[in-house]
């Protein structure tokens, strides 16, 4: 059985939901090292031979299963790259819940660079869910720059769930991905930074088939002196449909850049763009307060539901 400290518990509450270890196929990685892993009968995790990583190959038909491959480190000055590759068969139904949790105390700057590659069979369905989560009272920065690519065959649909919240200092994460004739893909990226915080979120999908479909949100809050950019382009190369949407709160003094992209490359491409930046309203704080609220409770209370 894995023995987790109390530092541990908390990062993989935050990135992974996790309170002890989970069923089903796991693979826990710990300041640059496997903690603990399992696979199932369906769900086979290998090791890569030469670089960190590990391949998921999970059996056409598979349904109901999930995979937590999250990654906690609590080491000061630690840097690693990890390539995860995931095979998805045909018609399978999976969860995978991946993640990073960094605790810095030290001095030294800590990164994780996580490098993603989705093959997704033809009709299979994954939910992904990604969160990233810093915290520790030291001067070393938390450093995240993931990297997914997907790769999605006839029919295949994935849903991904993004999340940043708290604590994370420098961040750069870059999707990418390519669809078949009837793929579906829905990316839902909430986002808050603060301090002297600093995220870039580039997504790129290609509509490759007819009948493909992109969906790509992001929610996003800018507090202090932080800034984001996000910079989402759909290239439709057949008849297909793709939308993105960027909706973020700035505050104090925050900056945000949004660079919604569209191509078309097919007269039967149909594809939508909206962008929109803005203060928190007066009248929904003014409104709060009126219920009892101070005017610091009103703006966390608003800013909670928007990021849900």
């Amino acid at each position: 059985m894995i023995q987790f400290d109390e530092i541990q518990k908390r990062l993989l509450s935050e990135v992974a939901d996790l309170h002890s270890v989970p069923e089903g196929a796991y693979n826990i990685r710990s300041n640059g090292a496997a903690l603990g892993r399992a696979s199932t009968a369906n769900i086979e995790i290998i090791p890569k031979e030469g670089k960190s990583g590990i391949d998921i190959k999970i059996k056409p038909g598979t349904k109901n299963e999930s995979v937590h491959i999250p990654v906690i480190m609590t080491e000061s000055g630690l840097k690693e790259a990890v390539y995860n590759d995931f095979f998805i068969g045909e018609d399978a139904d999976v969860v995978i819940v991946a993640g990073c949790g960094i605790d810095n105390c030290g001095n030294q700057d800590s990164e994780h660079d996580g490098i993603h590659r989705f093959y997704v069979g033809k009709g299979a369905k994954v939910k992904y869910v990604e969160k990233h989560y810093g915290s520790g009272n030291g001067t070393g920065k938390r450093i995240l720059n993931p990297v997914t690519e997907v790769y999605m065959e006839e029919d295949s649909s994935m849903e991904m769930e993004m999340v940043q919240i708290k604590g994370v200092d420098d961040t750069e994460r870059v999707t990418k991905s390519e669809l078949a004739k009837g793929a579906s893909l829905v990316v839902h990226e909430r986002l808050m930074t603060h301090g002297d915080q600093r995220a870039i979120s580039t997504y790129t999908v290609n509509l490759n088939g007819d009948g493909s479909n992109a969906d790509v949100v992001s929610r996003s809050v800018a507090r202090d002196n932080s800034y984001q950019k996000f910079d989402a382009v759909i290239t439709g190369n057949a008849a297909c449909s793709g939308h993105t949407e960027c909706d973020a709160i700035i505050m104090d003094n925050g900056r945000i850049l949004a660079v919604p992209g569209l191509e078309a490359n097919s007269v039967d491409a149909a594809l939508v763009h909206e962008a929109a930046i803005g203060k928190i309203a007066g009248d929904q704080i003014i409104k709060l307060m009126t219920l009892g609220l101070t005017e610091e409770e009103a703006e966390e209370q608003i800013i909670n539901g928007f990021l849900k």
